[in-house]
């Protein structure tokens, strides 16, 4: 999804900061939570909640907080439940979209992102209506700037990940769901400066949008990734850099 990822980028640099770091904190707060709660609290034996810290600390989330969210996992501190779920849609020329969501609340979510689908000229569909289209696997960002590919090459090929895909600004490094986090440990004992690492859902295949469609669907992205409840957004959708360069002005 490099068209997703570098819109991201040029959304970061025009600013809302603030209103997108609130977001964010919301965020890694409910994926400690449901880390804690999955896994426990020992981060030394549970290696998503160990990430799920990482990443808060690497956003300079306060040790109060973060101690906080644990405890609320593990049930030391009463707080609320929240649940996983998964919605599937679609969007403007055919392009299918994967939500992944944290709600303490179900029908609020459902009904509220149904809302966000339709007012971009999207559907919120049932289950089966996208997910053929992804492979469920785990996926590690690197930028390109700082690793070279060959030495990419030789570490992924060392530490057992699957395939690396040249993804504009970023290299994305796919591996088997289950070993994601080994293989983060063995980059990482490589010496290599690593990105963003999540089990993701990866689409078989692309479609380009241009356009009307494009600023539409990158639209649907971005309402959808404000939702509160929303974790993670993913589509089959890719937006050219000439078209990302059009839409921002730039």
């Amino acid at each position: 999804m490099s068209g997703h990822s570098k819109w991201a980028t040029i959304k970061r640099k025009k600013g809302a900061l603030d209103a997108a770091r609130g977001r964010l904190f919301t965020k890694l707060i409910r994926e400690i939570v449901t880390a804690a709660r999955i896994g426990g609290g020992d981060m030394n034996a549970n290696p998503r909640l160990r990430k799920a810290v990482n990443e808060a600390k690497g956003q300079a989330m306060p040790a109060d907080t973060i101690k906080r969210a644990i405890g609320r996992g593990t049930g030391e501190i009463e707080g609320a439940a929240y649940e996983e779920v998964l919605y599937e849609g679609t969007g403007p020329s055919g392009s299918l979209f994967l939500v992944e969501g944290m709600t303490d609340n179900r029908n609020r979510t459902v009904a509220e992102l149904r809302k966000i689908f339709e007012r971009n000229n999207g559907l919120l569909g049932t289950s089966g209506t996208a997910g053929w289209a992804f492979d469920r696997l785990g996926s590690i960002s690197l930028d390109k700037a700082q690793v070279s590919e060959d030495k990419l090459m030789e570490a992924a090929v060392e530490a057992g990940a699957d395939d690396y895909r040249d993804e504009g600004d970023v290299w994305m490094v796919y591996t088997p769901k289950e070993q994601l986090y080994e293989v983060v440990a063995a980059l990482e004992k490589a010496g290599l400066p690593l990105g963003e690492s999540k089990i993701a859902y990866v689409p078989k295949n692309k479609k380009e949008v241009s356009g009307r469609d494009a600023e539409v669907c990158l639209n649907l992205v971005d309402a959808l990734d404000e939702h509160d409840d929303v974790q993670s957004v993913f589509s089959d959708f890719d937006v050219s850099d000439a078209e990302l360069a059009r839409i921002s002005g730039g």
